[in-house]
């Protein structure tokens, strides 16, 4: 029988893009990894798709596993955990994926010595091309940082920094999808009202920006460069863009993504 080496407290989306990012890359076999989830239906994907036994309770995966993976809710963090704390301890790798909690808050909840690392994962993590943000609490150590990036490494870039900064990671990358998604929905709109088809118009905008999404990745270029590829001078492209200057886009959009900052930072403790 193999030994349980990761436990999931917590088998939502994320959870689930982990857990095949993990399988895909062959670090952990189903019987390796063990999940808790309150609803029945993310238990039955993780036992009947993934093939990782899943349980209702959270205390028999943390006495099972030396590595817990929580991802859980933020607003359920403390409700979850707190009465398991003293099932942790140094003996536990605890990686956090709840978003504005602290490692200070993960280590003052449970038992004292719990080696916590803190992860900002993004939802392209479903897709295998996702990005984390990554940073280590008081007791973890550079094994532990190395474990947590292994692991999530596997479906995702990974980004260590300091914890100071993990609000700002989250502003540009945690909700950095759905700025694009926005993006490709207001062209889609542009489009219909220029005289296509809502299907039609749907699909330039996806394929437009999956391909230039796909060009940026591969291209070795930065933005800026790629951008004054296609804005000839005098072009069409370029008066969209001095529209988009005149209007203070640039400006609006920097104020949006430090209020997603600031954000994190009152909803964090």
């Amino acid at each position: 029988m193999s030994r349980i080496q990761l436990g999931f407290l917590g088998a939502g989306n994320m959870a689930e893009a982990i857990a095949r990012g993990i399988l895909g890359a062959k670090l952990l076999a189903p019987p390796e990894m063990l999940a808790a989830d309150v609803q029945e239906r993310r238990r039955r994907l993780f036992q009947e798709e993934l093939g990782i036994p899943a349980r209702e309770d959270n205390a028999s995966v943390v006495d099972a596993a030396p590595t817990l993976l929580v991802a859980v809710k933020p607003q359920q963090f403390d409700g979850a955990l707190a009465a398991l704390g003293s099932h942790f301890g140094p003996g536990k790798l605890v990686l956090s994926i709840c978003a504005g909690i602290s490692t200070g808050h993960v280590e003052e909840v449970l038992a004292p010595g719990t080696r916590v690392v803190r992860a900002m994962p993004n939802t392209p993590m479903l897709v295998g091309r996702g990005m984390v943000g990554l940073s280590a609490g008081k007791h973890a150590t550079a094994e532990d940082l190395a474990a947590a990036e292994r692991l999530l490494g596997a479906a995702a870039e990974v980004l260590r920094v300091p914890e100071d900064l993990m609000d700002a990671v989250t502003a540009v990358s945690g909700s950095g999808p759905a700025y694009f998604f926005y993006l490709a929905e207001l062209l889609a709109a542009a489009g219909v009202e220029l005289g296509l088809s809502q299907k039609d118009a749907a699909r330039l905008a996806r394929v437009t920006f999956e391909g230039a999404a796909k060009l940026l990745a591969e291209s070795g270029e930065d933005p800026a460069a790629l951008r004054k590829k296609v804005a000839s001078p005098g072009g069409t492209t370029e008066a969209a863009l001095q529209f988009l200057d005149a209007h203070d886009f640039p400006l609006t959009f920097r104020a949006a993504v430090r209020a997603a900052r600031d954000r994190g930072k009152e909803l964090g403790r």
